[in-house]
């Protein structure tokens, strides 16, 4: 395996399409349906554009029956191609490139570059949308110029591409195909390689078998045809006359010929064309002189002016017929077939008709028109359209994880090449990623798909009605019996006409005339019911059609419940998290905070965001992230969560809080946390990353610590926007290393802007180049937090994320001086009554008179406690926020225990009261000592 990473740079409007495509938008308007069909299968498969591992193997080859046949042609087509500086590749069926035909030196180089070259193998499930593998995927010619190629590599090329099939078994033996520098990209490149490949096919075909020979030797011997078969030269004369069969006569023609030489009673059948003519076909039955049986069928032309060729392969009965009687000699002494006499290889056996076709001349003139065996031929076609509707199904059928998106690509690959209208209906279950209940006949369903040939009046429902069945309707006896019912004459079906007799009689009038209805199931279980219904064309369903659309919907039925499944898992991780995200934004006047949280395109992620209120009115702001998506990580992000809110109520230091969160992610990677079902260990968390900053209003300062995450911004109030140096730190659960504080002093007005990395890095775009749009989205004064958050959202993010986001933005406030007092006590008992007197003028002057009593007691007993059992300076504060708080600082380390006194103790009882005085208090650590604190409410 060699692996290719290179990046082109491209221009037109399929650059904004193919990025909006990988992020996950719909962009059908703007991309070529064959293209984006080939895109939706690459990135099924999980290719990356900028990577590719090519698998190579030498020694490859193709069967020399078809070099045989090949080789003239691709001489040919080389030759046309010398000065159009265009190489000519050739891949066996598995997209494999075999060997490298024309093309300048600089040509070749580029593509040695990107191992577009022997050896290599191009198929779209390894190489992307290319002119190769998409030909062969799609089983048919296609045509790729630059963005519209799936890999970055092949950006800079164009290439055209087409299979070349086994005209009698319809197997692709290879693939042809004509690349060129983009520029040099022309779409008559398309129509060269599918002539060639037409030609080689028709070269395949004159390697006809010793049968075939025989069954036109005695159709020549019976002297049916008056005319001869034109060579293959012949076909390229251009037609004076200009008037040609169309393609709609050639398979009209085609398809009746085939019809009538598998039927074994009838000799006749008449065609209605276009431009009023008429064909008459008729069939000749055939005895070769070793006793082979076969039929030929003539065809004669009336009306209208001159036709010349009808354009369909020619094969080697055209030859015989045109050279004169066809003469054959016996076996060659090595056993192979015989050669006639014209020296032409014989080709494998009959396994359908051969179609030997020529000019077909108005008046009495006959001409042959197909050759064959009677009764293998429309079986085999039948088979072979059948098995490539299977293939073309199995590759737009599922593409997406959607469920409404998996109905309508059944609906849509139903219709025209099997139905003329197709609905599908589900219950609002499944479409809601629900387990679904057994359905049975009366339950109603929506309708969520719908597909026609043509505007249909006759709708019974539209897309996103709810749907009934009356019990007597095909689909609720389908429901009802779980198998699949057919009705070939619809205008006899009496329960049918039950739903909605007055309507259903305008269906009928409309032209529908034959339904089949099958149910969707999937793992036991029914899921919903689709329902195609023909009109346009004439033949009513048969049991093989029924058998078919029975196949195709357990494809898509098993894609139905994948996607109900995943939405599901998808609903139940997403439910999961935001239980587990903020609900609401806590009473704080420290910041006014703008918070956004957006999932990610593959599910839900461990990015969360807080906002804590703190003591001393300070508040903290939390933004983490636990790598990776789903339950696991929505139910780790809960766990760091709580975490961080419980050490914050112990009031610990930034660095101290992080410290303790890293031991606790360590413990659960290590496996020490147990699941109480299934009572084994937690699987690892892999990594996580946590930026926590406390600020305070009434100095102004934000202490910030930082394991592994991005760093934060500052917007001051001008506008000028600055990242944080703030030391990175390890990522949470490694250990061993000590987490950094620093300091900032933030003037009013001031917003800090934190974020996870999915917001300024994914596959498109680094880090660096993401955090320089940041800077500058965020580069404006005077804006509010809320639309700040929509700006850089706007600005950063795709439509739909490939990693989850969260971004909290907090514009800073200051509690003036007018609402704070403090006091410098010494270490003297005396002092307690100045304080208690300080206190109460400071509440007179706030208007707090209510408060004065509770405060006053709570402050005395405060003091008293730090000038008794502490050491100075001692320091009394009154802060008047959304609560009046007090607070008493001391130079002691050691912590105050509330306890329960008992009756004969003299002692022990302030704390006791101060708890049942106050609404909260509590302890926090400085530098220098402690601080005891309080709230009270206002009144």
């Amino acid at each position: 395996m060699i692996s290719l990473s290179v990046a082109w740079d491209d221009i037109g409007g399929l650059v904004d399409a193919h990025e909006r495509f990988l992020a996950g938008a719909r962009v059908e308007a703007d991309v070529r349906g064959p293209v984006l069909e080939s895109w939706k299968r690459c990135r099924s498969v999980g290719l990356q554009p900028h990577e590719l591992l090519l698998p190579y193997e030498a020694g490859l080859t193709l069967d020399e029956r078809f070099l045989r046949a090949a080789e003239p042609v691709l001489a040919d087509l080389v030759d046309s191609l010398a000065e159009m500086g265009t190489v000519l590749a050739v891949c066996d069926g598995r997209g494999r490139v075999i060997q490298r035909l024309g093309g300048e030196k600089g040509l070749r180089d580029r593509l040695d570059a990107v191992h577009f070259a022997p050896g290599f193998d191009a198929s779209e499930g390894v190489a992307g949308t290319n002119g190769v593998g998409t030909a062969l995927a799609q089983r048919g010619p296609v045509y790729v110029v630059g963005r519209e190629h799936f890999a970055d590599c092949l950006q800079p090329f164009a290439c055209a591409g087409s299979p070349v099939r086994n005209p009698l078994s319809g197997r692709v033996e290879a693939v042809l195909d004509l690349t060129c520098l983009r520029d040099d990209g022309d779409p008559a490149m398309l129509r060269l390689v599918r002539a060639a490949a037409e030609d080689i096919e028709s070269r395949l075909l004159e390697q006809a078998t010793e049968r075939e020979r025989a069954l036109l030797a005695a159709y020549r011997a019976a002297g049916f045809a008056a005319h001869g078969v034109p060579r293959p030269a012949d076909r390229l004369v251009p037609d004076h006359d200009g008037d040609r069969l169309g393609r709609i006569d050639l398979a009209v023609l085609r398809e009746k010929a085939e019809e009538l030489i598998a039927s074994p009673h009838r000799t006749l059948d008449e065609v209605l064309l276009s431009g009023g003519r008429v064909a008459t076909l008729l069939r000749r039955r055939l005895l070769g002189a070793a006793g082979e049986a076969g039929a030929a069928v003539e065809a004669r032309i009336a009306g209208g002016p001159r036709l010349t060729g009808l354009g369909l392969p020619l094969t080697p009965a055209a030859e015989a017929t045109a050279d004169g009687p066809a003469k054959t000699a016996g076996p060659a002494p090595d056993g192979t077939p015989a050669r006639p006499a014209g020296g032409r290889p014989a080709a494998p056996p009959a396994a359908r008709p051969v179609e030997t076709v020529g000019d077909i001349l108005d008046g009495a003139e006959s001409r042959l028109l197909l050759l064959g065996e009677p009764g293998v031929g429309r079986l085999a076609v039948l088979a072979r359209r059948r098995l490539e509707f299977l293939h073309e199904a199995g590759t737009r059928i599922g593409t997406t994880l959607d469920v409404t998106r998996t109905a309508e690509e059944l609906a849509e690959v139903m219709v025209p090449r099997f139905a003329d209208f197709a609905a599908v209906d589900l219950p609002d279950a499944v479409l809601r990623g629900e387990e679904p209940e057994e359905l049975g006949g009366l339950d109603a369903l929506r309708r969520v798909a719908i597909r026609a040939v043509r505007r249909q009046p006759h709708n019974l429902y539209d897309v996103g009605d709810t749907v009934a069945y009356v019990p007597s309707t095909p689909q609720a006896r389908c429901l009802e019996t779980r198998q699949s019912v057919m009705e070939p004459v619809l205008a006899e079906a009496g329960g049918w006409f039950a739903q909605d007799p007055r309507r259903l009689e305008r269906v009928l009038a409309a032209g529908v005339h034959s339904l089949i209805t099958v149910p969707l199931r999937a793992r036991g279980t029914t899921l919903g019911v689709a329902s195609f219904y023909r009109s346009v064309r004439p033949a009513s369903f048969e049991d093989d059609d029924l058998s078919l659309a029975q196949e195709l919907a357990g494809r898509a039925a098993i894609c139905i419940d994948n996607a109900r499944r995943y939405t599901r898992e998808h609903n139940t991780a997403l439910a999961l998290q935001r239980s587990l995200l903020p609900k609401g934004r806590p009473e704080q006047s420290a910041v006014e905070v703008a918070c956004r949280y957006l999932p990610a395109q593959a599910g839900v992620g461990g990015d969360w965001f807080d906002v804590i209120p703190l003591s001393g009115a300070r508040v903290a702001l939390v933004v983490g992230d636990v790598v990776g998506h789903g339950l696991h990580a929505a139910a780790t992000m809960g766990r760091l969560r709580t975490a961080v809110q419980n050490f914050c109520s112990l009031d610990l230091s930034p660095d101290d809080l992080l410290t303790h969160l890293d031991d606790l992610v360590g413990r659960l990677d290590r496996g020490e946390g147990w699941d109480v079902e299934s009572a084994q260990a937690d699987s690892g968390i892999v990594g996580a990353t946590c930026l926590y900053a406390v600020y305070d209003p009434v100095s102004r300062r934000c202490s910030l610590t930082c394991a592994g995450h991005p760093l934060p911004a500052v917007v001051a109030p001008d506008g000028t926007v600055e990242f944080v140096d703030l030391p990175s730190g390890q990522l949470l659960g490694l250990g061993g290393m000590p987490f950094e504080t620093i300091e900032l002093e933030l003037a009013e007005g001031s917003q800090l802007v934190l974020y996870t990395d999915g917001l300024v890095e994914d596959r498109h775009r680094d880090i660096d180049s993401g955090l320089d749009r940041l800077r500058t989205v965020l580069a404006a004064a005077g804006r509010a937090p809320e639309d700040t958050c929509e700006a850089v959202l706007d600005a950063l993010l795709p439509v739909r994320p490939g990693d989850d986001v969260a971004l909290l933005v907090a514009r800073t406030h200051v509690l003036g001086p007018d609402r704070i007092a403090e006091w410098e006590l010494p270490c003297d008992p005396a002092v307690v009554s100045r304080a208690r007197s300080a206190v109460t003028r400071q509440l007179a002057a706030w208007g707090l008179d209510d408060l004065a009593f509770t405060t006053e007691l709570v402050a005395s007993e405060l003091v008293t406690n730090a000038i008794r059992h502490a050491t100075g300076p001692v320091q009394l504060r009154l802060l008047r926020d959304r609560a009046l708080i007090c607070e008493v600082s001391d130079g002691s380390s050691t912590s105050p225990r509330l306890r329960r006194a008992r009756s004969e103790d003299e002692g022990g009882r302030g704390l006791f009261l101060v708890a049942r005085l106050t609404e909260r208090w509590g302890t926090r650590y400085t530098p220098y000592g402690k601080v005891i604190w309080t709230e009270q409410p206002l009144p």
